[in-house]
C-alpha cells in the first residue's frame, strides 16, 4: 500500500511559479513511476507530466513542455513538479499517481495504482 499526500498549491498570478510536493509512503517507492494529472471543474482529468523509477526518463503533455519540470528524490520518496508561467487556465486540482512498473525507464501512467488526494491550484489573471 502506497500514501500519497500533496502539497504546495496555492494561488498565483499569471506568469507566475509554483512547486507542488508529492510525498509517498512506504519502502517500495523507486518501483513506481510518479505522475502528475490536473482535473479543471467541468473537465476531464488530464495528464501533466510523468517520470521514471530511475529519474531518468520524463514525459510532459504538449501544452506543460518547456514550462513545468517534473523531478523525484527517491531518498525522501518524494516528486515534484516545478510549475513556471503559470496561465489561468491552469487552475485545476492536481493529483499525484503511482504506477508500479518493472521496467526503471517507463514514464506510462495508464492505470495508476495509487492517487493522492489533490491540491488546488489557482492561476489569477
Amino acid at each position: 500500500q502506497v500514501q500519497l499526500v500533496e502539497s504546495g498549491g496555492g494561488l498565483v498570478q499569471a506568469g507566475g511559479s509554483l512547486t507542488l510536493s508529492c510525498a509517498a509512503s512506504g519502502r517500495t517507492f523507486s518501483s513506481y513511476a510518479m505522475g502528475w494529472f490536473r482535473q479543471a471543474p467541468g473537465k476531464e482529468r488530464e495528464f501533466v507530466a510523468a517520470i521514471s523509477r530511475s529519474g531518468a526518463t520524463t514525459n510532459y503533455a504538449d501544452s506543460v513542455k518547456g514550462r513545468f519540470t517534473i523531478s523525484r528524490d527517491n531518498a525522501k520518496n518524494t516528486v515534484y513538479v516545478q510549475m513556471n508561467s503559470l496561465k489561468p487556465e491552469e487552475t485545476a486540482v492536481y493529483y499525484c499517481a503511482a504506477a508500479y512498473r518493472p521496467t526503471t525507464q517507463s514514464t506510462t501512467m495508464s492505470n495508476p495504482n495509487y492517487w493522492g488526494q489533490g491540491t488546488q491550484v489557482t492561476v489569477s489573471s
